[in-house]
């Protein structure tokens, strides 16, 4: 299955798109952002995965994060998927909420109606995705990297974790470190999941580094402004279920940033260094 182009813009030396294709795993369209460096004419570069947050589509990161620089430097394909199954038919939070439905697919294969036919952004970011990024663009597999931002940030490190290898360098902004433990998550996995919160643990990044999974190393980024902090991100429980595993982690607390793109943007160089670093030339 092919990628159809939406847009495509030259941008520092590489090309900027967006795509279109038809999901078999969400039974929809789905759309995704890939920027493509120079250094991919005529040979596959690395890849990094970014996984956004809440409301955002796969233009929030592409537009404001102001990473193609930096990519474009370091010879980085870029991949920004979408947040949820978009669609007619596809449903949506009965009240129109922000942090439920259309938009906040929070990376889990729902098993609860009305949500299992189309909200498998687990089964689509584990298998789907990435082998159609494998058959159509210049992409090195065995060098991926992934982060993501809040909502984001939550579905890169569980994903991560329950990919053992796959990743080479794992890295977030803000994650919502233990949707077990806050509102958004509790909201989100008892609709998609159920009420058994056995079956949630797959889904809570402290869960799995209790159970023991593993990554090679992790850095996260997190701004003490941000308004999300102790009330839904908890950055203290992954560092002290990291502590208790020998998990290493760079937590960095940047003080006064808050839980917008301007966080992002800030740190952005700082993260694909980071990948760059570990996925090698």
């Amino acid at each position: 299955m092919s990628f159809e182009v939406v847009s495509q813009s030259r941008s520092f030396g590489g090309t900027q798109f967006v795509y279109r294709h038809a999901s078999r795993e969400t039974g929809t369209p789905m759309r995704l952002a890939a920027f493509v460096p120079p250094q991919a004419n005529g040979s596959k570069v690395p890849v990094v995965w970014f996984l956004s947050g809440l409301t955002c589509t796969e233009e929030n990161f592409t537009v404001k994060a102001g990473a193609q620089r930096v990519a474009a430097e370091l010879g980085l394909i870029l991949i920004a998927p979408d947040t949820s199954p978009r669609g007619e038919g596809v449903p949506d939070d009965a009240q129109g909420a922000y942090d439920f439905g259309l938009g906040a697919g929070f990376y889990v294969d729902a098993t609860q109606e009305p949500w299992t036919r189309h909200y498998r952004m687990r089964s689509y970011l584990e298998r789907e995705l990435p082998a159609l990024v494998a058959e159509n663009l210049p992409a090195d597999m065995s060098r991926q990297g992934i982060t993501g931002h809040s909502m984001g940030g939550h579905g890169a490190l569980t994903i991560a974790l329950r990919n053992p290898g796959r990743f080479k360098a794992v890295s977030a902004f803000a994650p919502i470190a233990s949707p077990m433990s806050c509102p958004w998550g509790e909201k989100a996995l008892s609709n998609y999941i159920g009420p058994d919160q056995s079956a949630w643990r797959e889904y809570d990044a402290c869960a799995l580094i209790g159970s023991g999974a593993r990554l090679p190393d992790l850095l996260v980024d997190q701004g003490t402004a941000d308004s999300f902090l102790d009330s839904q991100l908890k950055p203290q429980l992954l560092k002290a279920a990291c502590a208790r595993a020998g998990q290493p982690l760079t937590l960095r607390m940047q003080e006064g940033y808050d839980h917008s793109y301007f966080f992002i943007a800030t740190f952005i160089e700082d993260h694909l260094r980071w990948h760059a670093k570990r996925l090698g030339p």
